[in-house]
């Protein structure tokens, strides 16, 4: 037997060795964006939560909220009875979904920053029902997804 029917030679194993590689790297970014878009489905998942807690706390207390506040930690947002405390914990939201929290007592508005987008876009509830993508995260004061 020679020396040339023993296996494959260097070259031959380079090549299967890159194409392996190039067909790895095309299905892992794949997986990061189906990974992403997961994340988004469960934000708006809480989010939608949110909108009904929010309703159930209105019906309780007449209101969205005894006082003005901007911040998920305020009475509204982390009231135990009507399960707001669930949808305003970061904790609970993908790691990069930043949440922002607005009530005035009459509306209320809550967004959380979407993953798959690149923009900073977010996904935004609010009092009037309205449940959309905005292109920020909401800023203190608003109780509108607008």
């Amino acid at each position: 037997m020679s020396n040339e029917d023993k296996g494959f030679t260097l070259i031959e194993l380079l090549v299967v060795i890159a194409i392996i590689g190039i067909l790895s790297s095309i299905v892992l970014a794949s997986l990061n964006t189906a990974r992403d878009k997961g994340s988004d489905a469960k934000i708006k998942s809480q989010l939608a939560g949110l909108r009904a807690s929010a309703e159930v706390y209105n019906d309780s207390n007449g209101n969205y909220g005894p006082a003005v506040s901007d911040e998920c930690s305020s009475v509204f947002f982390v009231d135990t009875a009507s399960g707001m405390d669930k949808y305003t914990t970061q904790a609970n939201y993908p790691t990069g979904a930043t949440l922002s929290c607005h009530t005035d007592g009459a509306a209320y508005a809550v967004s959380a920053l979407l993953l798959s987008t690149s923009a900073g876009e977010a996904w935004c509830v609010d009092s009037t029902g309205a449940s959309k993508q905005t292109p920020a995260n909401l800023v203190d004061g608003e109780v509108s997804c607008q």
